[in-house]
This record gives C-alpha cells, structure tokens and sequence, in this order.
C-alpha cells in the first residue's frame, strides 16, 4: 500500500515520522512525505526511499483575526493541492503526527475517503489531532491514558479509538537500550553508590530543544559554582549559541564541553548521570528509554501548557523531577545540589521505561491491520 506520512517543523513531530516512515518500507509499503520543506525534515528523511511534497502552511492558534483568514484560505488551497496529490500517487491512506499540516492533508483524505490515522506525542492532545480525532480511525498515544486523563484536556467522545503505543524513538536509541546495565538490586545499588563517592565525579548532560534553549543557556550554567563535587558537563545548546555560552561556563569555572548540535545524542544521554531537559515529548522519551533519569524544565509558552503535564508523568513513573522557570534558579540549584548528595540519579536509572520500545512495530501493524479488514469498503 502506499502511505502518506505528514509531519512539519519540529522534531518531536518529524522525527517519530521518519520511525514510522522506516518501518512501513520495511514491511514493503510505499510512504511520501508531506511536509513544509525544513531543513530538520530533509534531514531526517534524506536515507529513506520516498518522495516528498511541501506545503506552505502556518499555524491557526494565536494568531490575529486577518492572519487566521489567511491561515484559513491557505487550508482550503492546500486541501485541494492535496487532493491532486492523493489522485497522483494513488494514496492508500495518511498517518499524521500533529501540527497544524495535517489538518488540510486529513480534510483532503476524508474527502477522497482514504483511512486517516494520527499519533499524539504528547501528554496534552494538540489542536490539530483534537480536530483530526473526529474522523480518524485509530489515534495513537504516546503517553499512559491516566496522564492524559488528569491532564484534563481530552476532547469528548475521544476514547473509543485510541491505542496506547509510546512514541516511535529513533532506531538508535533501541539498539543503544540493550546494552544498557541496569543494577540488579538494592544492594548492588550501594556498592555503586560507594564507586560514585570515591570517584566524586558527576556527569550532566543538558539541552534546550531546538525552542526553548534561550532560559537553558543563559541560567542553567551559573548554578554549578561552588559545587563541592567534580562536575562535568555537556551542553547543547542550539544554533548560534556556542560563544555566549562557552563564556558562561569559562567565567564560573565549569568544565563543561558545549556544542550547537549533536547529531547522536544517544552518545551524550548514556555518557551522563542524568540530563536536564525541556518537557517535549519526544526528548522525555529518548532519555527515558536509555535509562537515565531528567531534571524537567517545561517550557512556560507551551500551548496548553502541554511541557508541563509531559513533565508530570515523567515524576510520576519516577524518571525524573520537575523545575519550572518561575521558581528561580536558586531553588534549581538545591534541586540539583540533592540529586548529587542522595544519589537520586541512580534510582532513576533503576526503573525501566518500556512505554517507547517497539512503538513504531505496534503502529504498523495496527494500521496494516485496520487496512486489511477495510480495504474492500
């Protein structure tokens, strides 16, 4: 069959697409992408056998009254560029991944009545896939059903169709999971705990996301002065922030290792103790699923507040602890402080976090299974 695979912008949207994208071609279905022509989504699909179609497309939520009109106008255009997309490629059916791209590519499916189905990575149901979950088939989730319940955002009559997957990481951080060793039990856990304190050497590995690194780079490194103990450090920080940073550290006497990107952060994740991170979906479950544990910093501007409730469940599988913005770095700074002395990091590695592993196999074939049973309709 051939599929449309619909993902635009960030990464927490396109890079579960180029997962799923992947293993489709494996089970020997066609994919074309839809997308706006980023160089994140280039990148991400530039391995994968597949053509690929841009749409100029922006989102609807907050916006100004004549900006939305026009938002509006460019739906319905690329409705119908759409349209002549399924026609000419011959489309089978369309999984999309949030964000406001798939709404044209959906209406355009449900149309031509082609099967839509939508992955949600986050805790939060976006905009986009609470409009899409009203004519999809099967809505995949990317977080346990109880996080997204108490986050209290769940459109009416959205739970008849929805499937609990995980998200779809990168194949590298799979393969990277088995050789991960994970303490045996209390005891051993104390014998470790003792190698740490002889060495008094702790690892941090931060990032900001490509979104929300301006509060990560300017605050996050001025906490580790006067740390009694041996920090190491790596930073992402994103494009452009590389000297302004490096300056930051250099001035409090860090030894820190910082770099705009690093194109395997499989690498950095296993090399630390544990990571300071953003809320997105998909950096949460990357880091979780190699077993390291967070110190969450949401990002305040997120729409419906959805970094937040993504940090939630996360504290609740105890993988991780939250610090929002407004509590000052000071109170981050005795978070991290106790993290150290107490060791906590190394409980976090103790519990395993299998929500994401075999996420994209589980997706397949569910959607495979709906197509067979429905393809004669």
């Amino acid at each position: 069959m051939k599929i449309l695979v619909v993902a635009a912008k960030t990464g927490g949207h396109v890079f579960p697409a180029s997962v799923i994208g992947k293993e489709l071609i494996k089970n020997n279905h066609e994919i074309v992408f839809i997308g706006t022509g980023s160089e994140i989504e280039k990148n991400a699909y530039h391995n994968i056998e597949s053509k690929m179609y841009e749409l100029s497309m922006e989102g609807f939520r907050g916006s100004n009254l004549i900006k939305k009109l026009q938002v509006l106008f460019k739906t319905l255009l690329n409705v119908f560029k759409t349209i002549q997309i399924i026609n000419k490629e011959k489309i089978d059916a369309m999984i999309g991944f949030g964000g406001f791209i798939t709404v044209p590519v959906g209406i355009a499916c449900w149309i031509t009545r082609k099967p839509v189905f939508i992955h949600e990575q986050n805790v939060v149901v976006g905009s986009a896939n609470k409009l899409l979950s009203r004519i999809s088939k099967i809505t995949f989730h990317a977080f346990p059903f109880i996080d997204m319940y108490d986050s209290g955002h769940i459109p009416r009559g959205y739970w008849g169709k929805s499937i609990f997957t995980g998200n779809p990481v990168r194949e590298s951080f799979i393969e990277q999971r088995e050789e991960i060793y994970f303490p045996s039990g209390p005891e051993e856990l104390d014998n470790i705990k003792k190698s740490i304190d002889e060495k008094n050497q702790y690892k941090i590995y931060i990032t900001g996301g490509s979104q929300g690194s301006e509060y990560i780079n300017k605050f996050v490194p001025k906490i580790f002065k006067d740390f009694s103990n041996n920090i190491k450090i790596k930073h992402q920080c994103g494009k452009n922030n590389l000297q302004e940073v490096k300056k930051i550290y250099l001035k409090e006497g860090i030894d820190a290792e910082v770099s705009e990107f690093y194109k395997n952060p499989v690498n950095q994740i296993l090399w630390s103790d544990f990571v300071i991170s953003r809320g997105g979906a998909l950096s949460l479950s990357e880091v979780t699923t190699l077993n390291r544990g967070l110190v969450i910093i949401p990002l305040p501007t997120s729409v419906d507040n959805h970094q937040v409730e993504n940090a939630k469940s996360i504290e609740r599988q105890g993988k991780g602890i939250i610090h929002e913005q407004k509590d000052g770095i000071n109170k981050l700074k005795e978070k991290i402080k106790g993290i150290i002395e107490n060791k906590t990091f190394l409980k976090w590695m103790y519990i395993q976090n299998n929500h994401h592993v075999g996420s994209a196999k589980k997706i397949v074939e569910k959607l495979e299974d709906y197509l067979a049973k429905n393809e004669t309709l």
